[in-house]
């Protein structure tokens, strides 16, 4: 594993476990990746509840809660779909924070207005939800990488600023 995402990760465990809080992540675009590396610590049975790959819109509906008016009126790769997984996630888990990723890894399924690359990532917790939208370069890999780290980062961001 790269081990700048394992850094992360037991960066990120050891806060969850001082705090006592819990995790859990909707993925679409890293099919996984980002509950790979949130497990690839030991000890992360402590904090990490589970995860769900949501790579079609109705398991997006019916395991996060994602509202079929928001696939249809912004589609899955948008900031809307980005927080309904994040809140969903959080909500049908039960745990402190919720994670998502959905976004185009390419190298097919781009389009003008979302081109391969975009990923809106969301970050859930008891204050709030926030989704960020990214750009990444690279092959499919290197974008489902990309938005791990990027998503793992501003999460150790958040943890170390309460």
């Amino acid at each position: 594993m790269d081990p700048v995402l394992e850094s992360l990760s037991s960066k990120i465990g050891e806060i969850l476990i001082q705090k006592g809080q819990t995790i859990a992540s909707a993925e679409s675009c890293t099919g996984g990746l980002l509950s790979h590396v949130l497990t690839s610590v030991s000890g992360s049975s402590g904090y990490f509840i589970g995860g769900v790959v949501a790579y079609s819109n109705s398991i997006k509906e019916a395991a996060l809660g994602v509202r079929a008016g928001t696939l249809e009126q912004f589609g899955a790769v948008s900031t809307q779909t980005a927080q309904e997984m994040a809140d969903g996630i959080r909500m049908r888990f039960d745990t402190d924070i919720g994670l998502s990723t959905t976004g185009i890894a390419g190298p097919t399924g781009g389009t003008p207005e979302k081109p391969v690359g975009l990923v809106w990532i969301g970050i859930s917790t008891e204050k709030g939800t926030h989704t960020i939208e990214c750009h990444f370069d690279g092959d499919r890999d290197q974008i489902k990488n990309s938005t791990v780290h990027k998503l793992l980062s501003l999460l150790l961001e958040d943890l170390e600023e309460d």
